[in-house]
């Protein structure tokens, strides 16, 4: 049994709080190592125990990342401010919260109740981390909606509607992500390639790890994507697909980009084979994951 004192201050794993905050364990190792930024305590059986306060310290470094300090500067910001302790507390209150927040989504959308979609996202917003409502709500809410789609389950308009609602939703997110000093991305899908919302979720969460976003979205013509990347320089270009058809169509083309400027592939179209046919990085995992992979340059650094 746990103190009441570790009960009270001490009630995540590491697992927990990565899945709450949208950070993998391993970058939450590293701030707190690198900068302090995490407090936590032991359990009698030797596990480190995060507070509220450190979930809350996290979010506000992701907030600062994401306007262009470094990750120290962030660190630092973020350890002086006052915390902001999460109403939502217990691991099975919140997780239950969650799917209640999801399944409202989709029924809302489903039924072209526009308004009730928009209430239920603006209380998910509040209610939990972004990261947490892309990933775990927004994310398999979208796969399922293809997948049932294909099925016939639901309509043409039905796809359309609540597609075009949640587009108008990340659109608002993406406000202001070419700014900052970190480094810079471009995010496109290939040529064909006409599902773009995974990528723009991937592009959200990359920009909150502090890395500055040109989004070039759907459908992106291949020389398009290498006269951009001769004019802007950037320091790395994510392309992503639901089909592997759309990589494997343009393989010369993705050889000779990935020559010159540093290419990741992603989504489910994205396959070790053709990443290492094409001299590509593989970005594995839905695009929130992959986009705090901790083996990515140190915003820090630059």
């Amino acid at each position: 049994m746990e103190t009441e004192q570790t009960q009270q201050t001490g009630v995540l794993r590491i697992g927990e709080l990565s899945r709450r905050v949208g950070v993998s364990d391993h970058v939450l190792r590293a701030w707190e190592t690198r900068y302090g930024l995490l407090h936590p305590m032991r359990s009698t059986g030797g596990f480190r125990l995060y507070s509220l306060a450190d979930e809350s310290r996290v979010r506000r470094m992701q907030f600062h990342l994401a306007r262009g300090l470094s990750a120290a500067e962030a660190a630092g910001a973020a350890i002086v401010e006052t915390p902001e302790i999460p109403t939502i507390a217990g691991t099975n209150a919140y997780a239950n919260h969650v799917t209640e927040l999801s399944d409202q989504l989709q029924a809302a959308l489903e039924n072209f109740d526009e308004p009730a979609a928009q209430a239920v996202w603006d209380r998910l917003l509040a209610d939990v981390s972004l990261m947490t409502a892309l990933r775990d709500t927004v994310l398999p809410y979208l796969h399922d909606l293809g997948e049932r789609w294909k099925r016939q389950e639901i309509t043409i308009a039905q796809e359309h509607f609540a597609s075009n609602v949640i587009r108008g939703r990340l659109a608002s997110l993406a406000r202001g992500w070419g700014t900052g000093r970190g480094p810079r991305v471009i995010v496109a899908c290939p040529p064909g390639e006409l599902h773009d919302l995974p990528m723009m979720i991937f592009g959200i969460a990359v920009n909150r790890s502090g890395w500055r976003v040109d989004y070039l979205g759907a459908d992106t013509p291949i020389e398009e994507l290498v006269t951009t990347a001769h004019r802007i320089h950037p320091d790395l270009i994510v392309l992503g697909a639901v089909t592997e058809d759309r990589f494997a169509g343009i393989v010369p083309e993705l050889t000779h980009l990935a020559g010159t400027t540093r290419l990741a592939l992603a989504g489910e179209g994205a396959t070790r084979r053709i990443a290492d046919e094409v001299g590509a990085r593989l970005l594995v995992g839905d695009p929130v994951t992959a986009a705090q992979e901790e083996s990515w340059p140190d915003t820090s650094q630059r």
